[in-house]
């Protein structure tokens, strides 16, 4: 099977990455690679993160890559965190504590519309492409459910009336706004075959 390293040293994001990329991709990670070093994400759009992070890893390890950054789009809150999603609550904050942040910010507010936004950046056979993927919801008043990660406790897709940590690992994917951006990465990677 063909390997391919995707920049991160997050468990919860390569874990989710294996299962939908299963059976078509080996998907390494950095600690695969011996990739110990702090890749700095100081671009100002999650498009520009998952490039520094793609782009380390090509030009130091000279293998294909793929990195991704992740930004939580909350209306009412003028779009933020974006790209400061992971940090919103500081530099070494918990998924609690963005959690604890977010609902504190958005007590009060009717308007509760927010929006997962996943980008990619592609590094193949020395050309770099990029896909996104996006999930509409909204932000609860309280966390509901014990699975998935980061502000999933609050996030209500859409559609549906199960949070994000509400749903089976399968459910999530299959609408997630990684899993949608993964899937047009998948469809990509099969036609370079």
């Amino acid at each position: 099977m063909k390997k391919i390293v995707f920049a991160t040293n997050n468990k919860n994001k390569l874990r989710e990455l294996r299962e939908i990329m299963s059976g078509l991709y080996e998907v390494l990670s950095l600690d695969d690679i011996g990739c110990h070093e702090e890749i700095v994400e100081d671009a100002d759009t999650i498009e520009g993160n998952a490039k520094i992070k793609a782009d380390f890893v090509t030009n130091k390890y000279h293998v294909d890559c793929f990195a991704d950054d992740t930004g939580l789009e909350v209306e009412a809150l003028g779009g933020a965190p974006g790209v400061y999603s992971a940090r919103y609550a500081g530099e070494y904050c918990s998924y609690q504590d963005n959690v604890n942040k977010m609902l504190n910010a958005m007590k009060g507010q009717t308007n509760r519309k927010a929006a997962f936004r996943t980008c990619i950046a592609l590094n193949l056979d020395g050309k770099s492409y990029c896909f996104e993927g996006r999930c509409d919801g909204q932000i609860l008043e309280t966390q509901r459910g014990t699975d998935g990660f980061g502000y999933d406790p609050i996030f209500l897709p859409d559609g549906f009336d199960q949070s994000f940590a509400e749903m089976s690992h399968e459910a999530k994917n299959a609408i997630s706004h990684r899993g949608r951006a993964t899937r047009k990465l998948i469809e990509f990677l099969k036609d370079q075959k």
